[in-house]
């Protein structure tokens, strides 16, 4: 099978150490850091997978931020752009990868999904997987050959706030965030503390530890602890949109409908002074694989 025809949506560090070299196939890298801009740009110019092009979660895989949340879905004309620039074409089989699954390896999976490119696959474990396997990496800049990947965005994968403040009724709602930020008890980025009333917390460092994804039956046990099964309407936020696409492609594994993506999340929720919840421990599921000094969801 050509490497850009991709399975699904996992590849492991062995499988792109065997395909690496195919025609067809673009790998990009898409690590940032919360607070610290240019972070992720200057670490791919340090040494990276040998032939990863780069793209910016803040200045790529967003627009600017506003009443929308801290990272707004891009327009497409800008995304098509940024994902040529990557080498990114309408035949190209995608793998994105950042350091351990901080989120911009799914952030960029959901959106070319979004944006109509369905051959796009995250590497299961991230950089850290493709180092214990053994993998090489190169420093400096890459000149990709300008892509011709086109953006055509699709409907019915996400929801507005609007929605999300009306009936609820059949739908449940994941909140992918840490548990001390679901509960309120800390908010070290946004300036309300606190949940979507109604919403489970399901941490994505539990379903994803150090991005490598659960086995799919587990995965499903720990959706379904949440309430969510193939007869409900999922919804995932998180911080701003960003890693609550990892319970958007853990849903999938899972063997359940994808679920859908609330994109402004809890930054453009807490703006527009909609109603708060804290302290709602007895609906949220089991956390222990993440906790206050986790990884911060985006």
């Amino acid at each position: 099978m050509p490497a850009r025809e991709l399975s699904g949506p996992l590849v492991e560090a062995a499988w792109l150490l065997e395909h690496l070299a195919e025609p067809g196939l673009t790998v990009v890298d898409c690590r940032f850091r919360l607070g610290e801009p240019g972070a992720g740009e200057r670490a791919w110019l340090q040494g990276h997978i040998p032939g990863a092009g780069f793209l910016d979660v803040d200045r790529d895989l967003s627009s600017e931020p506003g009443d929308r949340g801290r990272h707004p879905l891009p327009a497409p004309g800008a995304f098509q752009a940024a994902a040529r620039r990557a080498g990114i074409g309408r035949q190209s089989g995608v793998v994105a990868y950042d350091e351990a699954g901080e989120g911009g390896a799914v952030r960029l999976w959901w959106l070319l999904r979004h944006f109509g490119h369905h051959r796009v696959a995250v590497l299961n474990g991230g950089l850290g997987a493709w180092r214990e396997q053994g993998g090489g990496l190169k420093a400096g800049p890459e000149i990709a050959g300008e892509g011709d990947f086109v953006a055509r965005e699709r409907e019915g994968d996400t929801v507005s706030a609007e929605e999300l403040h009306g009936e609820a009724a059949g739908r449940v709602l994941l909140d992918a965030r840490a548990p001390a930020r679901f509960h309120g008890e800390a908010e070290p980025i946004d300036p309300v503390a606190g949940h979507i009333p109604g919403a489970v917390n399901l941490p994505f460092a539990d379903v994803a530890p150090e991005g490598r994804f659960l086995a799919p039956a587990e995965l499903r046990a720990r959706f379904e602890a949440a309430g969510a099964d193939a007869d409900r309407d999922v919804v995932a936020y998180c911080g701003s949109g960003v890693t609550a696409c990892t319970l958007v492609l853990a849903s999938e594994l899972a063997g359940l409908p994808a679920a859908r993506l609330y994109p402004g999340s809890w930054s453009e929720w807490s703006r527009r002074g909609y109603p708060v919840a804290r302290q709602e421990s007895d609906r949220s599921t089991d956390s222990r694989s993440s906790g206050p000094g986790g990884v911060r969801s985006r």
